[in-house]
């Protein structure tokens, strides 16, 4: 936690390079430090109040929260879209300001599911120690939270939903505001926040809000606090993120299951066709088989030196995660993910374990995610997609098929598709990027890490390039 203050804390602090006074890298700490007890207080607070999207009473409760925290520390306070899980809108202007920052912040998070949870409630923030390397899936121990008044271990964990995806960096930012302020430091840009209540639901409403609120959310740069830190727990920057569409296919047999006795060799199985169709779409290496799925994608010499400089040990990293070979897509893992990739999240047909029978099932379902990159449109990959099951002898549709269907064609495939983000990436040089790693460096003494691009996705609708 105290690491992470420090990064996110810097990352506001360059925007005042121009005040008279720059801070010191001991002023800060001294000041971090000062404040410890009552951020984690504040932390543990936020972190009591439930967060899944699809609840809007207790998004209404979280709202309330954020807008008082704004509103504290000299904030405008707004709604830019009032559906159910309102877009809140803070901003803080400055006389004479030359520039201004919008700051992207996520206050939902994923839904709960408390028998998961080896507490007696998820929201319910504890702080654990474990015996053994975090990795290794060690024992964990609930250890006092007035530990955190001492010297903080930097491999204790806070566990609660959303710890860290998204409220960690909420509340980190908001304490950020409080150093400078108690420090006595006076920005001179104005800054613009919004803090999305539906990511973890795609953000459904943020691009129509973006579109409808153009000219007051006009700014110099948008930065995002939202992604994980490297593994190593170093400050990073990340310059970019793929974006994700996703895709179900579903293949058919007879319209209800069949005895596997009575009816096999007869009546086809829509697993066995399903299971051809996506294992046709990679090799036994890993690598996507459909033509023109890595098009446009060119690692460059200075591209690679970019990557080669993220220090990952991938020897112990696949130790860690528990296999040996990594797909054959390119050369290491940061120049993979510079590559959009096709995964198969989930398959489904009939039953197994202890529920299995002998049948033939009607139905086998597949659904595939798509991470995206700045160089490959998702439409054109879908359409790839799309011919290559055509390819494969089968009748694409985007319904479940008739009778009449199922009379004519017993090889249809039901493709239904979303795109929820498209990539981005900024340069390195940009005026963000020199902005966020003059003040990482001002702080640590050198420079952060530098993501060229890293593998989640981020809400990036086409509407927010302004």
């Amino acid at each position: 936690m105290k690491r992470i203050l420090f990064s996110i804390l810097l990352a506001t602090t360059p925007l005042i390079a121009s005040a008279e006074n720059q801070l010191t890298p001991e002023q800060i700490r001294t000041e971090v430090e000062r404040i410890k007890i009552p951020a984690l207080d504040m932390f543990k607070e936020y972190l009591a109040l439930p967060n899944d999207g699809h609840m809007p009473d207790d998004i209404g409760h979280l709202t309330a929260w954020v807008d008082d925290a704004f509103k504290m520390r000299g904030f405008t306070v707004s709604h830019l879209a009032e559906p159910e899980n309102p877009l809140i809108y803070a901003k803080r202007m400055v006389p004479g300001a030359k520039r201004t920052v919008l700051v992207y912040l996520q206050a939902d998070g994923q839904p709960v599911d408390p028998s998961a949870w080896f507490q007696d409630n998820p929201y319910g923030a504890v702080l654990r120690s474990s015996d053994s390397n975090i990795w290794d899936n060690g024992k964990w121990q609930d250890i006092p939270w007035d530990n955190l008044k001492g010297n903080i271990n930097p491999d204790w964990r806070i566990y609660a939903r959303s710890a860290s995806d998204s409220k960690g960096p909420n509340t980190q930012f908001l304490m950020a505001l409080d150093v400078l302020e108690n420090l006595g430091i006076t920005t001179d840009f104005n800054l613009k926040v919004v803090i999305d209540t539906e990511e973890e639901l795609s953000s459904p409403h943020l691009p129509q809000a973006v579109l409808d609120n153009r000219d007051e959310l006009a700014s110099d740069m948008l930065l995002i606090f939202d992604g994980p830190p490297h593994r190593s727990g170093g400050p990073t920057l990340a310059f970019g993120a793929r974006g994700i569409a996703t895709l179900t296919l579903k293949t058919f047999g007879a319209k209800v299951a069949q005895h596997s006795g009575h009816f096999g060799n007869y009546a086809p199985n829509p697993a066995f066709h399903l299971a051809r169709i996506v294992a046709s779409m990679k090799s036994a290496d890993g690598r996507v088989t459909i033509p023109g799925f890595y098009d446009g994608v060119d690692i460059s010499a200075d591209v690679h030196e970019i990557l080669d400089a993220v220090p990952n040990n991938e020897t112990e990293m696949r130790e860690q995660m528990g296999f040996s070979t990594p797909d054959n897509v390119a050369d290491s893992l940061e120049a993979s993910i510079q590559y959009p990739s096709l995964n198969i999240r989930g398959m489904s047909s009939a039953w197994v374990g202890d529920q299995v029978r002998t049948i033939i099932p009607p139905v086998a379902t597949a659904e595939i995610d798509m991470r995206l990159v700045k160089e490959s449109d998702p439409q054109y990959l879908v359409g790839l997609i799309k011919d290559h099951i055509k390819d494969q002898g089968y009748t694409i549709i985007d319904h479940e098929p008739t009778d009449t269907e199922r009379m004519t064609d017993n090889r249809y495939v039901q493709l239904n598709y979303d795109i929820s983000y498209p990539a981005f990436r900024t340069e390195f040089d940009s005026l963000a990027g020199k902005f966020a790693k003059s003040a990482l460096n001002h702080l640590n003494g050198e420079d952060p890490i530098l993501l060229r691009t890293m593998g989640g996705s981020i809400p990036i609708p086409p509407s927010w390039i302004l």
